[in-house]
């Protein structure tokens, strides 16, 4: 039931211009950093040769782009993420969604797949973007492999974070302003901070992407993405679940 769910939400997705849209202006954005990156390792070249140890090409062009495209992601998935539940509670169909057999918690992984789904096709096409380098060059694949973990694992907790605030209100663009507020807050609330073991740079998403786009696959990091993200999923279902009590 939760694949079921899931097909639908990314087909129902597809069928409006813009999820292809958001991939369409992604896709444009990051190609341009990828190009800037690209032309400005070129002229910086004969420099670089000189330095024992000098950046790669990778490091230059090909990791930027998961940066820009964290952060894009981060901004687009409001816009994606607004209908999920909110426009189901405005139609008055959500009554009827969550009195049916399916398990609120299905409901919730089903609707957070499709969107995911969507989201990691983006960050495949990101992907694909920086490994065409390797037809002219060596590239650090474990570098760009990283990076690109760490992008799938923004647009995870962005996907969560987002069927949250959708499941809280009937008015998908307070539900997309919600999100973009709550996502901006995780992304920035650290960088103020002197101390590295300080609570804002524990709970920020930009600090625990930090290592993944250094190349750094760390396991606590990977563990603080995995929670934060089970924690809103887990919310979204308790949510439904006081709907299916009081509906």
């Amino acid at each position: 039931m939760i694949g079921v769910i899931a097909r639908k939400e990314l087909a129902a997705m597809f069928h409006t211009p813009l999820a292809w849209l958001l991939l369409a202006v992604l896709q444009a954005i990051c190609g341009y950093v990828f190009l800037v990156g690209l032309d400005g390792y070129l002229e910086k070249a004969p420099m670089l040769a000189q330095y024992p140890d000098p950046p790669g090409l990778t490091e230059v062009a090909a990791a930027p782009v998961f940066g820009t495209a964290a952060f894009l992601l981060l901004l687009a998935t409001p816009l994606m993420s607004m209908r999920l539940i909110a426009e189901e509670r405005r139609n008055q169909t959500l009554a009827l969604l969550v009195s049916s057999p399916v398990s609120a918690s299905h409901i919730v992984l089903g609707k957070f797949l499709g969107l995911f789904g969507l989201l990691a096709l983006a960050v495949g096409l990101f992907t694909l973007m920086t490994l065409s380098l390797s037809a002219f060059t060596p590239l650090d694949y474990g570098l760009i492999a990283a990076n690109a973990a760490g992008a799938l694992l923004v647009a995870a907790l962005c996907a969560a974070v987002g069927l949250y605030c959708s499941s809280l209100t009937a008015q998908p663009v307070v539900a997309a302003v919600s999100t973009l507020a709550a996502l901006i807050l995780f992304w920035v609330v650290g960088l103020g901070a002197s101390d590295p073991s300080s609570w804002t740079r524990w709970i920020s998403m930009l600090g625990h992407y930090q290592s993944f786009a250094n190349g750094l696959v760390n396991t606590a990091d990977l563990l603080w993405f995995a929670l934060a993200t089970a924690l809103f999923l887990g919310l979204a279902v308790r949510r439904l679940d006081r709907d299916r009590i009081y509906s």
